[in-house]
């Protein structure tokens, strides 16, 4: 299986990032990006993990849509005690 990428854009707790990493997701959290980085950077990753400071606008889905690959992005909103329990060690 090909390694799945995820962008952290907002502040996430050490437990949050490493619940994910344990997982063997590839973690990279780069928090205060402008919009225009966003917009150059998401097309590296195959998922996106904000909180209230990212704005995840209509210019933002367009890139997504334009280089989209069937592992790539999901939108979910789920508290991080759920999503540890869902990933528990499976991908």
């Amino acid at each position: 299986m090909s390694e799945i990428k995820i962008l952290i854009s907002d502040n996430l707790s050490k437990q949050g990032v490493e619940i994910l990493q344990k997982a063997g997701l590839t973690v990279d959290v780069k928090t205060k990006m402008s919009k225009e980085e966003l917009l150059r950077d998401i097309k590296n990753y195959d998922g996106l993990i904000v909180r209230s400071g990212t704005k995840v606008t209509a210019d933002v889905l367009a890139v997504l849509q334009a280089d989209i690959r069937p592992t790539r992005m999901r939108c979910v909103t789920l508290p991080l005690s759920v999503l540890a329990a869902a990933l528990n060690g499976k991908r």
